[in-house]
């Protein structure tokens, strides 16, 4: 027998094993029950058209419904193994199908697949009776064909394996017949054939045996005693042998949910009948049952739920109190009526992931399943999200979803979402359930760093330090990690055709900007930086802003005399008549500060003179004048000390001698002169002629548009018509100046005035002296005053005037004699004046 079992379970299992199919996306596989640990069902990672590596790699794992792990995966061969030893009666009890649903998971990407394991029934019960004995008491008056019911086996084996049949030991009173029962099982009846004689045989014993559709059979067997009973020969009979009834889940302890009624045609204490479960009911339905012994009725005891049973079989016996007892019996079928008692269930199938927030729309975040144990329209679930997130569900197989993106998503306003989903049934009242998942937003480098302001104005005073701090520039990102840290450089410019890395250094860390050497106004006022904020991420953003440097004037320069220049520290000779009257122009000091604004404002005093009540010095303009007339007491040489200061702080002075010569009878000897000048030049040497070529090299182009200003204003003077020049003619930088040329005449000093006018208070001039002392027939540089040139002067005293255009004006300008000629260019500004003079010769008509 015991080999015969086994060549059966050999042949089954092969026939069983790795039998799948795909249907929608679902694989199924059929076994058959008890397999051992580690038998293999199929390979799981080919039916899913999964590589071996990617077992591995993509983490294939299963995940079962109930909890329980009945199944494994190899993952060096991708092989789904039996890990548990599966009963088949224990998992699905006596249903026809049963089924193990799984499911397949693999990650990266997240993918779910339905997996059923179809589970075979195989005969490894055998019917049982649940008393192997049973007593029948039987009157000796029952009349042939009279019925019995005995107790029907069970087999928990299913299909063909389950009970087919009984059958009865020989004997010459009873047959055995087989009832249908609504389920369609089979319930065993002893059918009187030949009546009963207590006097012949008051015991009867028959076997009852039940038999399993199986290969080999399967049988269990109960042993029957009848007792033939004397007098008491009418059973109590049940109005229906049958009574079906309907009861809810969760109803009231209490509660009527079917009253039986018998009937016994004895009279007396024979007829008398107490109701009672049958001898072979479970424990279970005495815990949620009971029936009243006199009226009937079948009570609740306990709550039911339907989610645990469904329906119930109970056999009720009506007895008599006859001697002996007579019964009758019937069966009661409760069906449970479902109530949407359960609220549904949120299951996660996986962890969600963080999600990059360049994710494209749709990308999956998380596997999400919901279940109820509810049936029908109780157990229907709908998955909904809670508003505000910028995520969907997206319905899958089984009552599976995917949680996915639906909208474009920015870390930078929201980095984490608190996504609440809500699961409702289809019952009612409905039923709900929540379920929070968190969902972080992974950083991109997708914001460029930010400046505080897109434009910095620095001030920085000249001849500071160098190593000092000019500013600090600050830059934010509101990315996070590496893309949030910024580094700070200089882009690549040029200063004064200097690379600006030269001028200053900035912390690529914490953005201040450090001067490499201090500032020197006159040479540069302004400039400007461009600073790179670059931040860390991949690839690396970068935004940029403007420094814009100005250098603060300090009074680091003294007064430069342009005229009279004394040559090698000798003192300057100049020649009056001894006619002159009070106010006669001696000479005129002109002077120029390189630096601007009041340190650039100059005035004159006479410091020294041999008789300082002959000679003032004009405070703004420089003027020597005679105070009173010369009489011929006065010394014929008078020297003359004059100093000139500017308005800074603290204030530079510089000084400048004359020496005045008054002659009786002086008109103008030039031949004298030219002995003095070519004295004075010999005893210069060729230092002299060095700083001549120096400041002719510089000015050259400078003399040359003056000469031809000169020649053009001269010539239009004769025909009252105005001449213009542009700054690019002039060589000066500013094209933005309103000029008067004028020709003035103080005693033996003819000198012409370039004026400056504009809308300011402030005002320049420019004047050409022509002195009487030469006889040249053309501009002849006598002696340089400065190493300023012509045009670097204008330049230095235009930087803070406003812009308008230049434009000369011509007045008469007639100048009969030829006549070395001194030019000097003055800058008044309210109240002080400024100078540059060139001795140069030209002969005018």
């Amino acid at each position: 027998m015991r080999k015969m079992r086994r060549k059966w379970w050999i042949a089954g299992l092969l026939q069983a094993l790795a039998v799948w199919n795909i249907i929608e996306a679902q694989i199924r596989y059929t076994i058959p029950e008890e397999l051992n640990e580690g038998t293999v069902v199929g390979n799981i990672a080919k039916d899913l058209d999964l590589k071996l590596s990617e077992v591995f790699e993509r983490n294939l794992r299963l995940a079962s419904e109930s909890g329980k792990q009945y199944f494994g995966v190899d993952s060096a061969k991708g092989e789904l193994v039996v890990s548990e030893r599966i009963d088949r009666e224990t998992l699905c009890s006596q249903s026809a199908t049963c089924l193990l649903p799984l499911e397949a998971i693999v990650e990266n990407p997240l993918q779910l697949y339905r997996v059923e394991i179809e589970i075979q029934d195989i005969n490894d019960n055998s019917p049982v009776f649940q008393n192997n004995e049973k007593v029948l008491n039987i009157a000796e008056s029952t009349a042939p064909g009279a019925r019995f019911r005995l107790e029907a086996a069970q087999d928990p084996d299913v299909g063909s394996n389950s009970l087919r049949t009984y059958t009865l030991s020989k004997n010459e009173h009873f047959a055995l017949n087989l009832k249908s029962a609504k389920d369609g099982s089979q319930v065993p009846e002893l059918v009187l054939e030949k009546p009963l004689d207590r006097e012949k045989q008051s015991t009867i014993s028959l076997m009852l045996t039940a038999l399993d559709g199986g290969k080999p059979a399967r049988s269990g067997t109960a042993e029957i005693t009848v007792r033939v009973l004397d007098n008491n020969d009418n059973a109590p009979v049940f109005e229906k042998a049958q009574y079906d009834a309907q009861l809810a889940e969760n109803t009231s302890p209490g509660a009527v949910v079917v009253t039986v009624k018998a009937q016994d045609l004895d009279d007396g204490l024979n007829k008398e009948i107490s109701y009672s479960f049958g001898p072979h009911t479970p424990d279970v339905l005495h815990r949620l049952f009971s029936v009243d012994s006199v009226t009937g009725e079948v009570k609740v005891k306990n709550e039911i739920d339907f989610e645990t049973d469904q329906s119930f079989d109970v056999d009720i016996v009506a007895r008599d109190q006859g001697t002996p007892p007579m019964e009758g019996l019937c069966s009661v079928h409760l069906e449970i009526l479902d109530m949407n008692d359960n609220a549904p269930e949120i299951v996660l199938k996986s962890l969600p992931s963080p999600v990059r927030e360049d994710a494209p729309v749709g990308t999956v975040v998380a596997l999400i399943s919901a279940k109820d144990l509810d049936t029908g329209e109780n157990g229907k679930v709908s998955l909904t999200l809670s508003p505000g997130a910028p995520f969907s569900l997206k319905p899958s197989i089984s009552n599976h979803y995917t949680l996915i993106t639906d909208q474009k998503l920015d870390r930078e306003s929201h980095s984490v979402y608190n996504v609440v989903i809500v699961a409702a049934d289809s019952g009612s009242p409905q039923l709900t359930s929540k379920q929070e998942i968190v969902v972080s937003v992974l950083d991109v480098n997708d914001n460029p760093p930010i400046f505080t302001q897109p434009f910095y104005s620095v001030y920085v005073k000249e001849n500071s330090a160098a190593g000092s701090i000019l500013c600090s520039v600050s830059a934010s990102d509101p990315d996070q990690g590496e893309n949030a840290k910024v580094s700070y450089s200089v882009l690549d410019s040029r200063v004064l055709d200097t690379p600006v890395s030269s001028y200053i250094y900035i912390n690529s860390d914490n953005g201040s900007i450090y001067t490499m050497h201090s500032f020197d106004y006159e040479k540069m006022k302004v400039f400007q930086i461009q600073v790179q904020a670059k931040d860390h991420g991949s690839p690396s953003l970068s935004s940029n802003a403007t420094v814009h440097v100005f250098i603060l004037d300090q009074n680091d320069n003294a007064p430069a005399v342009i005229y009279p220049s004394a040559v090698m520290g000798s003192a300057s000779h100049q020649r009056m008549p001894r006619s002159a009257k009070a106010g006669h122009l001696v000479t005129k000091v002109t002077a120029v500060d390189a630096d601007s604004g009041h340190n650039a404002w100059i005035s004159y005093r006479l410091a020294e003179a041999a008789d300082a009540s002959l000679f003032s010095v004009n405070l703004h303009t420089g003027e020597v004048r005679t105070k009173r007339s010369v009489s011929e007491q006065d010394d014929s040489s008078q020297r003359l000390l004059i100093e000139i200061k500017d308005n800074g702080e603290p204030v530079q002075s510089t000084t400048v001698t004359v020496d005045v010569l008054i002659e009786d009878g002086f008109h103008e000897p030039v031949s004298d002169y030219r002995k003095k000048s070519a004295e004075v030049s010999k005893k210069s040497g060729k230092i002299t002629l060095y700083l001549i070529i120096s400041l002719a090299s510089v000015s050259l182009l400078c003399l040359m548009t003056f000469f031809i200003l000169l020649v053009k204003c001269a010539r239009g003077s004769r025909g009252s018509s105005s001449c213009c020049i542009r700054r690019s003619e002039s060589g000066y930088k500013n094209p933005n100046r309103n000029l008067q040329i004028q020709l003035n005449t103080d005693g033996p000093i003819k000198y012409v005035e370039v004026l400056g006018g504009d809308m300011m208070s402030q005002s320049q001039s420019f004047g050409s002296y022509l002195s009487p002392m030469s006889e040249f027939s053309d501009f002849t540089l006598v002696k340089p005053s400065s190493t300023t040139d012509f045009t670097d002067t204008l330049n230095v005293l235009d930087a803070s005037l406003p812009d308008s255009t230049w434009k000369f004006e011509s007045q008469q300008l007639e100048i009969r004699k030829t006549n070395h000629c001194g030019i000097s260019i003055k800058n008044n500004f309210s109240g002080f004046t400024s100078e540059s003079s060139f001795m140069v010769g030209q002969s005018i008509t």
